[in-house]
């Protein structure tokens, strides 16, 4: 049997219990497969490649060998919940990289969108490859593939998972939820003790706001925008509209406007606000935000973030709208 085939018998994980028995089976798989050598992973912070490490964790706990980069374009806390939770909760073998200022200076005044993608998604590749070049003894790589992306006709994303090591780097393949569709990972990821700020994370590019800060990305914009998305997603909480949307975000244009500020007139960006549902990303509905939590979110981010004087909304759905901008 292909084992890349979720078998028609297969239950949709949906419970504790089932979850348990599916942590239960692949940490006997995991021994089986790993037995007493290292293994090593790309921890994004995102919810596949947390599931897969808290799963590896409890099965071969010191042997697997976390590497987290920081690419400079996370969100607002996302590195520093990554070292909270693997390394000072659950005592994972994590290596921290920032490489900020590496990412930021090959991706200075690169405006075409598939280029920032090739450049990000690239340096990922060397930096992970000059990580996995000082350890020993590695000989497995772990990945947070999922069902979805082994169905997608384009193969397994380039910047989500590290294909495209060299030939001597070849490791054999760990990924323990490539049968699962992201809510039975999310399910797992309760079940393993992951907080729900991490397991119920929403989808976010590889690139991460490196899509998001339209055009060529300077680090005064890509701060703005950092701050703006943070304001954007505390006030969802607040509003219980983060349980109800899945994929909500602010895009930063590299464009200004004039605005007026303390008397003076001022020239600044505009946040843009996107919030969309959609079940499979194939095609996705705007979401009504109340009139209230805008003016709300607006006024926050025009007096909190330093640079941005207007805010504007996103009204198109997919098609004919992608739900990122680039």
């Amino acid at each position: 049997m292909n084992s890349n085939v979720r078998p028609e018998s297969m239950l949709r994980i949906n419970t504790k219990e089932l979850a348990d028995n599916f942590i239960n089976e692949q940490v006997a798989l995991i021994k089986k497969q790993v037995g007493d050598k290292k293994v090593l992973l790309a921890l994004s912070g995102g919810v596949d490649s947390s599931v897969v490490a808290a799963l590896l964790i409890k099965a071969i706990g010191k042997q697997l060998v976390c590497v987290h980069v920081n690419h400079g374009l996370m969100r607002k806390g996302e590195s520093e919940q990554v070292i909270e939770v693997f390394r000072n909760q659950m005592n994972a073998n994590l290596i921290y990289i920032d490489a900020t200022d590496r990412y930021l200076d090959k991706l200075k005044g690169v405006s075409e969108p598939e280029k920032k993608r090739k450049i990000i998604g690239e340096e990922f590749i060397r930096i992970f490859e000059e990580e996995a070049r000082k350890l020993e003894g590695i000989e497995f790589l772990a990945q947070g593939t999922i069902y979805p992306d082994i169905l997608e006709s384009d193969g397994v994303k380039a910047h989500h998972n590290v294909g495209g090591l060299p030939e001597d780097l070849k490791f054999e393949l760990v990924e323990p939820v490539k049968l699962l569709f992201k809510d039975e990972v999310r399910v797992v990821g309760r079940a393993l003790g992951l907080p729900a700020s991490m397991v119920d994370r929403q989808p976010f590019p590889g690139p991460g706001l490196g899509v998001r800060c339209l055009g060529a990305i300077t680090r005064d914009r890509l701060n703005a925008l950092r701050e703006a998305d943070a304001i954007l997603r505390e006030e969802f909480e607040i509003s219980g509209l983060a349980g109800k949307v899945w994929q909500y975000f602010i895009a930063v244009p590299d464009m200004k406007s004039v605005g007026v500020k303390d008397g003076k007139r001022y020239e600044g960006w505009a946040a843009i606000i996107r919030a969309v549902n959609t079940v499979d990303a194939m095609s996705a509905t705007i979401e009504e935000v109340p009139y209230p939590v805008l003016h709300k979110i607006t006024n926050r981010i025009t007096t909190e973030v330093e640079g941005i004087n207007r805010v504007l909304l996103d009204l198109t759905p997919k098609p004919v709208g992608t739900i990122e901008w680039e």
